[in-house]
C-alpha cells in the first residue's frame, strides 16, 4: 500500500513536471507568426503580358520598406524599376535574373508582422541550438540577419543578380546554358558584351582580356580558328522590343494604306527657328537652351488636326459587324525614337494646349528618357498620331506604317538645299523637306489626307500662321 502510494506521487510529479517543460518549450520555440504576402507583377504597359528580370536589388532575408526597389525589368518598350508596396522581410524570388516574368503573377513572398524589428530574428536564433542539441545532433548555424542578407548580396553573390548586360546578351548566353557570373565584361561598368561572350565560348577557363599570354601563342590561335571555322549559324531570339515590333508591324499590315508624299519650303521657319535660340541663349535658361525643327512639325500637325479631326480618330472593331470611328480630341503625337535598346515610340500628351517651346522641353525629357531607358508605361501609352523623322539618319522619302490604334502616320525626310525660283523667276537656294504621309485606306480617302498635308506644308512654310493660331 505505501509503496503503491509513493509510485502514484511519483508518476504525478512526474507528470506536472513533464507539462510544465512542454509549455515552457512551447513559449520558448514557438516561432512569431508572418504574414505571407505575395508581392505581384502589375501591369506596366499596354499589352504587355510578360517581361525580362534585369537584377534583383534584393534576395531573400533583406528587410524592404514602402518604396524600396525590389527589381529591374525589361518590358517590350521600356526598362522600369519596381518598388516595394509593403514593409516586411523578402522570403522568396520567383525568378531568377534572365529570366521572363508574367505580369499578374507573383514577383517576390514578402512577409510583414507587428513584431518589434529583429525580434524574428532573436527568437529564431535561440530556438536553432536548443533543437539541435536536444536531438543530439551539432547545432546548425542560424539563418542569417537582414543586414547579413545584404552583405552577402553585395558581396561573392552579387554578380549573380548585377552583371550588367543587354536583353539580347542574356538571351544569348540562357540558350547556351552559361554562367553569366563567369564572363568578364569589358563594356561600360563591366556590361557583358556579345564578344565576350564569343570569346568565353571559345576558352572558358580564359580571362575576356587581352592581357593573358597564352591566348597569343600559334597553337592557342590555330584552335580558335579551327573553332571558328566548325561554327555553325545560331538561332536567336527576338529581344521584347523586337518581339512586339514583330506583332504590332504583323498586325498593321493588315490595314489597307496608301501614301502620299510632298515637300516643304521652309526658309522662314529656319529663320524663325534662329531667332528663337538666340534669344534662348541670351536667357541663361539651361533647362531648355535651343530646339529644333520638331517641336514646329509636331505643332503645325496639331494645329491641321483642329480643322481634319478624323485623322487623329481611331477605329473601334469590338463589333466587326458593326466598326465605328473614335473620335479623340486630344492630340497625345507619338514621336519615333531610335534608342539603344530599339525603336520606340513615346508620345506628348495634349499638344493641342502646348507652346512650341512648352512641346520642345517635354521632346527633350523623352529623348533622354529614352536614350537611358527609363520611359515610364504612361510615356507611351495613349498615342493618337505618330511622326518619324527618318532625316536624322538620311533618306528622303519612307512608307511609314500605320497601327492599329491610329489611322496615320507622317515620315520627315532629311532636309537639304535645292535651286529654286522667288516671285521675280531668278534662281534662288531653297531648303526644302519632305513629308511622307499614310493613312488607314479603310476610313480615310486621299483628297481628305492630301488636304491635311498640304494645310501642314503651309504652316511649315509660313510659320507666322502656325503662330497666329496658338492660344
Amino acid at each position: 500500500m505505501w509503496r503503491r502510494s509513493l509510485l502514484t506521487r511519483v508518476r504525478t510529479t512526474s507528470r506536472m513536471a513533464w507539462r510544465t517543460d512542454l509549455q515552457r518549450a512551447h513559449l520558448h520555440y514557438s516561432r512569431p507568426a508572418f504574414v505571407v504576402k505575395p508581392f505581384l507583377l502589375a501591369d506596366i504597359g499596354e499589352g504587355i503580358r510578360e517581361c525580362e528580370i534585369i537584377q534583383w536589388f534584393v534576395q531573400p532575408g533583406a528587410k524592404v520598406e514602402q518604396f524600396d526597389n525590389i527589381c529591374e525589368v525589361q518590358s517590350d518598350k521600356a526598362s522600369v524599376e519596381i518598388s516595394s508596396r509593403y514593409d516586411g522581410v523578402i522570403k522568396k524570388l520567383y525568378y531568377e535574373a534572365g529570366d521572363m516574368a508574367i505580369v499578374g503573377k507573383p514577383l517576390v513572398d514578402i512577409d510583414m508582422t507587428d513584431l518589434p524589428e529583429d525580434a524574428s530574428e532573436s527568437a529564431t536564433a535561440d530556438v536553432a541550438p536548443e533543437q539541435a542539441s536536444a536531438a543530439g545532433a551539432p547545432a546548425a548555424p542560424p539563418p542569417p540577419v537582414a543586414g547579413e542578407a545584404v552583405a552577402k548580396f553585395n558581396g561573392a553573390n552579387s554578380g549573380r543578380y548585377r552583371t550588367l548586360a543587354t536583353p539580347a546578351v542574356r538571351r544569348i548566353i540562357k540558350e547556351r546554358g552559361l554562367d553569366i557570373t563567369k564572363i568578364n565584361g569589358t563594356g561600360k561598368d563591366g556590361r557583358v558584351l556579345k564578344e565576350d561572350v564569343e570569346k568565353y565560348i571559345e576558352d572558358p577557363t580564359e580571362p575576356s582580356t587581352s592581357s593573358s599570354t597564352s591566348s597569343s601563342s600559334p597553337s592557342a590561335t590555330r584552335q580558335r580558328t579551327s573553332q571558328v571555322e566548325s561554327l555553325e549559324d545560331q538561332p536567336v531570339p527576338l529581344t521584347p522590343i523586337q518581339n512586339t515590333m514583330f506583332k504590332t508591324m504583323t498586325r498593321s499590315l493588315s490595314i489597307p494604306h496608301f501614301l502620299y508624299a510632298d515637300e516643304a519650303a521652309i526658309d522662314r521657319l529656319i529663320a524663325l527657328r534662329h531667332t528663337i535660340n538666340k534669344s534662348l541663349a541670351q536667357s541663361g535658361d539651361p533647362s531648355l537652351k535651343k530646339i529644333s525643327y520638331m517641336p514646329f512639325f509636331i505643332k503645325a500637325v496639331s494645329v491641321a488636326l483642329e480643322k481634319y479631326p478624323l485623322i487623329n480618330c481611331r477605329v473601334d472593331l469590338s463589333d466587326e459587324a458593326k466598326p465605328m470611328l473614335v473620335m479623340r480630341p486630344q492630340h497625345n503625337i507619338g514621336v519615333a525614337m531610335d534608342t539603344p535598346t530599339g525603336l520606340i515610340v513615346p508620345n506628348i500628351k495634349n499638344v493641342q494646349k502646348l507652346s512650341i517651346l512648352e512641346i520642345a522641353s517635354e521632346l527633350n525629357r523623352l529623348q533622354a528618357a529614352g536614350s537611358a531607358g527609363k520611359l515610364s508605361s504612361a510615356d507611351l501609352k495613349g498615342g493618337t498620331i505618330t511622326l518619324s523623322n527618318i532625316g536624322n539618319v538620311g533618306g528622303t522619302y519612307v512608307a511609314p506604317v500605320v497601327v492599329t490604334s491610329e489611322v496615320a502616320i507622317m515620315g520627315i525626310g532629311r532636309a537639304k538645299v535645292v535651286p529654286g525660283f522667288d516671285e521675280k523667276m531668278a534662281v534662288v537656294p531653297k531648303t526644302v523637306v519632305n513629308f511622307s504621309w499614310s493613312a488607314d485606306h479603310r476610313v480615310v480617302d486621299g483628297s481628305t489626307m492630301a488636304r491635311m498635308a498640304d494645310l501642314v506644308k503651309r504652316y511649315c512654310e509660313e510659320p507666322e500662321l502656325l503662330i497666329s493660331k496658338l492660344r
